[in-house]
């Protein structure tokens, strides 16, 4: 159980300071230079995805590009909420985050955050579909129930966002206001709060824990399914398709449920690891996504040469 502080509740928080990652002062360039290029690439990459999925006739007519696209799109909303706020972390700048701002940070990142969760659950429950009933998948994975299943994510996201939100800020905050974190967070903020925060530590466990937990549950689940289903066909290279198609997603869930239970399963708890931990599903996940599915799925890659073709074409003729 977290005591409460004795500090007088007249002194109410008005901003927080954000002291970031710990770091080398000598390497705070070199820092500031690494996750600034790692921010573009970020952007570039999952938008070179994103128009490719729209562009294309062939992929954006499939569920599991569908959500390939909507992956992208969270990714770039996601980084931008994460990666700017760190970068200004390796600069001279203020490291002051106004109280509002430090809520809307916390929601948006819960939000998007909760939303990519749902949406990896998805996309395995779209390849488990595609692989092991391939004859009903048409009927049982179309783009309507796709979108619907896409639209239920996002309500989820923003409904979770909103309930460790409220949660979070409806404790008093009465100092100190320094956040030993990169991002505002609930379990750095929790810290600084002026009351018990049990209640906080358990929902933050059942809701982000268990519920991360087990959709990376469900998801291996279906992978097990999935791996049963491959070793049947007879073909070496549809077994070699099918394990490229789904080794990429299982790749991505990886990276990104392991560093995500390790954090929110022990909330209350803090271990001078969990910021080289978060960086890792905050920021390199969303770098790493579009390289994933470019360089390992062979129906992306032409698609984009399908694209810079018609692109040369078009250049040609004028």
């Amino acid at each position: 159980m977290r005591r409460t502080r004795n500090t007088s509740l007249d002194a109410v928080v008005t901003d927080f300071l954000l002291l970031g990652l710990a770091h080398p002062p000598n390497l705070r360039a070199f820092l500031f230079l690494v996750f600034f290029l790692i921010y573009i690439l970020t952007q570039l990459g999952n938008l070179l995805i994103l128009l490719t999925v729209w562009a294309d006739p062939k992929l954006h007519a499939r569920p599991m590009y569908i959500l390939l696209g909507v992956l992208s799109f969270l990714d770039m909303w996601l980084s931008s909420v994460i990666v700017p706020r760190l970068i200004l972390n390796f600069t001279p700048a203020s490291k002051a985050i106004p109280f509002g701002g430090c809520v809307a940070q916390l929601y948006f990142f819960h939000f998007l955050g909760s939303t990519q969760c749902f949406l990896y659950t998805l996309m395995a429950y779209d390849r488990y579909l595609a692989i092991c009933q391939p004859l009903r998948y048409p009927v049982l994975m179309n783009g309507k129930l796709c979108t619907i299943l896409v639209s239920g994510a996002w309500v989820a996201g923003s409904i979770h966002g909103s309930i460790q939100t409220t949660l979070t800020f409806r404790l008093p905050y009465c100092g100190p206001n320094q956040i030993d974190y990169f991002i505002c967070d609930i379990p750095a903020v929790l810290r600084l709060a002026c009351a018990d925060t049990t209640v906080n530590e358990l929902v933050t466990f059942v809701d982000i824990g268990v519920v991360a937990a087990s959709c990376f549950m469900l998801i291996l689940l279906s992978y097990a399914n999935i791996v049963h289903a491959i070793l049947k066909i007879r073909t070496a290279d549809g077994r070699k398709r099918a394990f490229s198609t789904c080794g990429s997603h299982l790749t991505v869930v990886t990276v990104y449920y392991v560093p995500c239970i390790f954090i929110y399963l022990r909330a209350g708890s803090k271990s001078p690891f969990d910021g080289a931990v978060a960086v890792f599903y905050t920021v390199v996940t969303p770098l790493l996504n579009p390289l994933i599915y470019t360089l390992r799925n062979q129906e992306v890659k032409s698609a984009l040469k399908r694209l810079t073709a018609g692109r040369r074409d078009v250049g040609g003729e004028k």
